[in-house]
């Protein structure tokens, strides 16, 4: 299987199904194109050639191409069934999907003010996000009781026990806290940094601290040094 991404450092969307196959050890082979080939033609230009939705993620296994970071996760349950994608029991698989559909759908507030920068701290940001944005306080809001209610049901220490699907869904999320010092109650607050020193967020996070590539449109907080 080979997963085409964007940039570890910026791309959310692309960290899910990264972080997911390796915290579960699938076997895949990446491919990461730079979101620079995006300042001219060359990124949609190379993502054409993968899919006709020319965006990233893409997972491609043999002749079948699969896009969307939902839709490769379903594919993976289905895949490896027995890698723990999703929770074991029925009541717990559906509140999963339902907490990733929830993430894939919605936040636009939160994605759209503290978009993700894995290398960057930019605390003074956030806490002006939160002075000026109400909607931003409620995704927070909205946020940790999702993972509250998932933790204290679960016992933890991820959301439905062990790590799966609906956690690397959440590990963007978890970056942005990170990088905004953006407030969470204590518990949640726990399970994002337990989340982040998983195998598979622990090891993009490495990855993309060694990428060193300043993308304007993903920086209006910065200049470029």
């Amino acid at each position: 299987m080979q997963l085409v991404i964007g940039n570890k450092n910026y791309s959310s969307w692309s960290m899910r199904p990264w972080v997911l196959m390796r915290g579960l050890g699938l076997p895949f082979e990446e491919r990461k194109l730079s979101f620079l080939l995006g300042l001219g033609t060359g990124f949609r230009d190379e993502m054409l050639k993968v899919s006709p939705a020319a965006r990233v993620p893409v997972l491609v296994d043999g002749d079948l191409t699969v896009w969307d970071s939902l839709a490769i996760a379903e594919y993976l349950h289905e895949r490896f069934p027995d890698r723990g994608v999703w929770p074991k029991t029925l009541p717990q698989r559906t509140r999963a999907r339902t907490l990733c559909a929830e993430m894939h759908a919605g936040f636009g507030a939160l994605r759209q003010h503290c978009p993700m920068n894995v290398e960057a701290s930019l605390p003074e940001a956030g806490a002006r996000v939160l002075r000026e944005q109400l909607q931003v306080q409620r995704d927070l809001a909205r946020i940790d009781q999702m993972w509250s209610e998932a933790l204290a049901g679960s016992g933890g220490p991820f959301l439905f026990g062990p790590f799966g699907a609906v956690d690397a869904y959440f590990a963007p999320v978890a970056l942005r806290v990170r990088t905004y010092g953006l407030p969470l109650s204590r518990p949640c607050a726990a399970y994002a940094e337990r989340l982040l020193a998983a195998p598979g967020p622990a090891a993009w996070i490495a990855d993309a601290l060694q990428e060193h590539e300043f993308v304007p449109e993903d920086e209006p907080y910065r200049q470029k040094p």
